[in-house]
């Protein structure tokens, strides 16, 4: 059974719902990032999409967003990511600010690194820029963007981002991307520029192999499948072994989760072997010192129940993990 200590040490963030297939004004999600700062959470986390298409609006749905039931075959549309961070940095002045994860796709490199310089540096130092190499096909059609090699373009981009915050300058010609003479002028806060997480699910060998190399925060996302410490286990256990295999030492790659969080009275219907976070909130509060007895240092959560109402039936579980 893990320990009391476990569940007080472990760090909570709220992924933000800026998702919907209706109007959403932008005060709805600054009240939610404000509740969610009163209710103790430690962080918050931002979907790096645009407009999903229409196949995955059920899934979405699904996840507690603000979907009509007549409206769920309509095209899914977001806010973007780093302009919502960059709004809430000075209205939400503590909480650590994170994307979950932004897809390297999206953006040139070297805009990408500026962008997250910038967001740093507005922000104080409190970004945590979360990579990932997308995972909407339907969205990089609907935006031109090539879909072949997304690995290949995902490690190449990523090595120019990290050079670039590390760095502040770089030349780099690749298969996939040209950029020279490149510089970060002015720097953000951190001379590094902000942690990078890389997020995965069941990774094969060679994300095993970038996480390892390129990471400094891992991120195993079990938001669609298994929530508990058991799931969580897995994920870690594979992670720690590539760190071993590719000679890195385990103990400097902080690791993370993302879980769903089914709240009573919330009408969420998993799909067929789905298992979200459920219960009372000392059964998930439980449940999350399990991933903390892991080594799990931060778990970030999807509410199933949206606005401010959904971070408000969650805070019980907060006050019971901190007490």
């Amino acid at each position: 059974m893990a320990t009391a200590d476990a569940g007080r040490q472990l760090e909570l963030g709220l992924i933000v719902p800026t998702w919907t297939t209706v109007p959403l004004r932008w005060q709805e999600v600054l009240d939610i990032a404000k509740e969610a700062e009163a209710s103790g959470f430690d962080a918050l986390w931002v979907s790096d999409h645009l407009l999903l298409p229409s196949t995955n609006a059920e899934l979405r749905r699904r996840a507690g967003a603000s979907v009509r039931p007549d409206a769920i075959a309509e095209p899914e549309g977001y806010f973007e990511a780093f302009s919502v961070l960059a709004a809430l940095a000075p209205s939400i002045p503590r909480l650590q600010l994170g994307t979950l994860v932004a897809c390297t796709g999206y953006r040139n490199p070297f805009l990408l690194a500026k962008i997250a310089d910038t967001v740093d540096a507005i922000s104080g130092g409190r970004l945590v820029l979360g990579l990932g190499a997308g995972d909407s096909a339907g969205e990089h059609q609907t935006m031109g963007l090539p879909t072949d090699s997304p690995i290949g373009r995902f490690e190449e981009a990523l090595q120019v981002v990290r050079a670039l915050l590390r760095e502040g300058h770089l030349d780099h010609s690749g298969p996939y991307y040209t950029v020279r003479d490149a510089e970060l002028i002015p720097r953000g806060p951190r001379p590094t520029g902000p942690p990078i997480l890389i997020g995965t699910l069941n990774p094969k060998p060679r994300m095993r192999r970038i996480v390892s190399q390129y990471a400094d925060i891992w991120n195993g996302w079990l938001g669609y499948t298994d929530a508990s410490a058991g799931a969580a286990k897995v994920q870690s256990d594979q992670i720690l072994a590539a760190c071993v295999e590719h000679g890195r030492d385990a103990s400097t790659l902080v690791r993370t989760t993302a879980v769903r969080v089914n709240l009573p009275g919330s009408g969420y219907r998993p799909a067929p072997g789905e298992r979200p976070l459920s219960g009372s909130p000392e059964e998930m509060a439980e449940a999350l010192r399990g991933h903390a007895a892991l080594g799990i240092a931060h778990v970030q959560v999807a509410l199933t129940m949206g606005g401010r109402a959904g971070v408000q039936a969650f805070a019980p579980l907060i006050r019971d993990l901190r007490g």
